[in-house]
């Protein structure tokens, strides 16, 4: 059983080592919130369209086609 001390240290313990990760590696917490965001924003898209009609596969290769 843990008593509060040991929760104190452990908590401490995870600071030190998160504020050690910012100052030493900033890339891997970039990192980690560009893959949020980036997940953030594919849900949403998802979320959108599964609200829309749905479109042929002519149609997307059609708009695709324009694009080039």
């Amino acid at each position: 059983m843990q008593t509060a001390a040991d929760d104190l240290q452990l908590k401490n313990a995870l600071k030190s080592a998160f504020i050690e990760v910012l100052q030493e590696r900033p890339d891997l917490i970039r990192d980690v919130l560009e893959e949020t965001l980036e997940d953030i924003a594919l849900v949403h898209a998802i979320e959108a369209g599964s609200k829309t009609g749905n479109v042929s596969r002519e149609e997307i290769f059609t708009l695709l086609r324009r694009s080039e």
